[in-house]
């Protein structure tokens, strides 16, 4: 009965909150599912353990969904990460958490945000390029493919103020 109510409750949209050191495995395992080099528990538990850093998590029931993650520092803030799990990608999980957090940014004080992403990213540059963020750099070779290729990350910016 338990598991049928859970389900049931899974299936709806899912709760976003703040997160903190207790989300730092959840955290690491959705990571590592997202991206080629995960971060580990370790990683997690440092940057959610600062003052500084903000996150949000996505949760049905006990399933983490989707999350981000970001440093706040005189006025500016660094998007640090944003994964959202396989099965609730394209569902507009990704712009509900960075709607959220930027907002709660702005209401931290900061008045820019930026972010790196893989250029070859489509999907995420989509998603930022709606969100008012706009490239203001590049890194080449920054992130490592399959078979040691490199791609360029691409620095943006919003201005939140």
């Amino acid at each position: 009965m338990i598991r049928w109510i859970n389900r049931l409750f899974a299936r709806g949209e899912p709760a976003i909150s703040e997160a903190g050191l207790r989300d730092a495995s959840s955290f690491a395992r959705l990571h590592a599912a997202s991206f080629r080099r995960g971060w580990s528990d370790g990683e997690f538990g440092q940057l959610l353990n600062e003052r500084n850093v903000l996150a949000h998590r996505a949760t049905r029931g006990r399933a983490l969904d989707g999350f981000i993650l970001s440093r706040v520092a005189a006025g500016e803030a660094e998007i640090l990460s944003v994964a959202v799990a396989s099965a609730r990608r394209g569902q507009g999980l990704a712009r509900t958490l960075l709607n959220l957090h930027l907002r709660r940014l702005a209401g931290l004080g900061a008045r820019a945000v930026f972010l790196e992403v893989d250029e070859d990213n489509t999907p995420a540059r989509r998603l930022y390029a709606r969100a008012g963020f706009r490239e203001v750099g590049r890194r080449a070779g920054y992130y490592q493919h399959a078979g040691n290729m490199a791609a360029t990350a691409l620095v943006l910016r919003r201005d939140l103020a």
